[in-house]
């Protein structure tokens, strides 16, 4: 009887090591096969994905064989490793293992939005609902509406979120993105409002952001920005109006059609700096960090105004006659190739297209665009009052 037990113990035995190794074999031919496809595929796993679910969903679509063993191999040997969910890069010749080994690193495939220096609230929107990849959540809602969604109640956008290059997965909603552009925004102006020069004339960092962004819309060349700074530093401390003429496009709106007139210098809205003392009350688009530190660090000197010469850079004139002088020979005698920003490389020459009764526009970007309606706001407050003045504008005294 103890001889037919231990006969059975050992085929039990035998029997159990065979059935393991066949277990074994199958599990590394199902993990060494080469996934079933002839060029490049993308795996979409979305969130709340199980290995399970994707090894049969793999399955069916005839991507691969064997799940049942590619489930016992995890459920063994990577229990509670999750897997990330985004789109993962399946390549012919990969095998079942290779993008395992994908998803424990969470190797997903990622997409990139840039938001661009100078834009404005309206197409940093027109961006994000433009991109396929980003889950769209926001359609339909104003934007005191998408201010709410993101957790500011309350805010004007305009100039809330930071210009750069944001990476993401598919499934990442604007939302989301719009969250880690203000987030980012907050971040860098606290850092340059920590390092502002002594005499910066704002009483708190918002202030700054308004003024940087008229630097931001006025600015054609890099190295101009703490000059073109210094300019409307020095036009509060005296009393003058900033007489800028990107505040004016921007308080037209959707009226704005590409051409700048007298009429638009005098029309009455919050922002047109023509009209009303100091800053705007908000800002008027997104700003970099170089705009922000020009607007907390302004290149000291004695200049009070500036005009365009047409490529790009300005003429600054520390009085009125040198100013005028400056625009005649840069504005009302244009070269037909006049550019208020920098012409790209290899760009065509244009002819003059200004009138009589136009003015030529300050800013780097005269394109016609749509803006957002502007609500009417209290002006900031400003560093010095205003008075009375008869200067021209920085850009268009004629």
């Amino acid at each position: 009887m103890r001889r037919k037990l231990l006969l059975l113990l050992e085929t039990g035995l035998v029997l159990a090591g065979l059935l393991m190794g066949a277990s074994a074999w199958k599990i590394h031919s199902a993990l060494e096969q080469p996934l079933n496809i002839t060029q490049e595929e993308l795996l979409d796993v979305p969130k709340g994905s199980t290995p399970t679910r994707t090894f049969l969903e793999l399955e069916t679509d005839g991507v691969i064989k064997d799940a049942f063993w590619l489930r016992i191999y995890w459920r063994f040997n990577l229990a509670g490793t999750p897997i990330h969910s985004g789109e993962y890069r399946m390549q012919p010749g990969m095998t079942v293992n290779g993008l395992i080994d994908l998803w424990k690193r969470g190797e997903v495939v990622q997409y990139s939005l840039t938001l661009v220096e100078g834009w404005n609230f309206h197409q940093v929107r027109a961006a994000l609902a433009k991109d396929e990849k980003i889950e769209q959540t926001l359609k339909g809602l104003s934007d005191a509406e998408v201010m709410e969604k993101i957790g500011h109640r309350g805010l004007f956008p305009e100039g809330r979120f930071f210009p750069d290059t944001y990476r993401f997965v598919r499934g990442f909603s604007d939302v989301e993105l719009l969250k880690k552009a203000f987030d980012r925004l907050d971040e860098v102006l606290a850092k340059e409002w920590e390092n502002r020069s002594a005499d910066a004339p704002y009483s708190e960092p918002y202030q700054a952001l308004i003024m940087a962004s008229l630097v931001e819309k006025e600015t054609g060349v890099p190295q101009e920005r703490g000059q073109i700074a210094g300019v409307f530093v020095r036009r509060m401390a005296l009393g003058m109006q900033l007489q800028t003429d990107p505040t004016v496009i921007y308080g037209l709106g959707d009226r704005y059609t590409g051409k700048l007139t007298r009429a638009h210098l005098k029309e009455p809205t919050p922002y047109n700096t023509y009209v009303i003392p100091g800053l705007p009350p908000t800002p008027i688009a997104m700003v970099g960090r170089e705009a922000i530190h020009a607007a907390l660090n302004p290149v000291e000197g004695n200049s009070l105004y500036f005009v365009a010469r047409g490529d790009g850079s300005h003429v600054f004139s520390d009085d009125l006659d040198a100013h005028n002088s400056a625009v005649r020979e840069f504005q009302l005698k244009r070269r037909a190739d006049y550019r208020s920003s920098p012409a790209p490389a290899n760009a065509p020459s244009a002819p003059a297209t200004a009138t009589e009764e136009a003015i030529p526009a300050a800013s780097p970007d005269t394109a016609p665009e749509a803006l957002p309606q502007v609500p009417a706001q209290e002006p900031a407050p400003t560093p010095a009052p205003a008075v009375e003045s008869g200067a021209a504008s920085p850009q268009n005294a004629q």
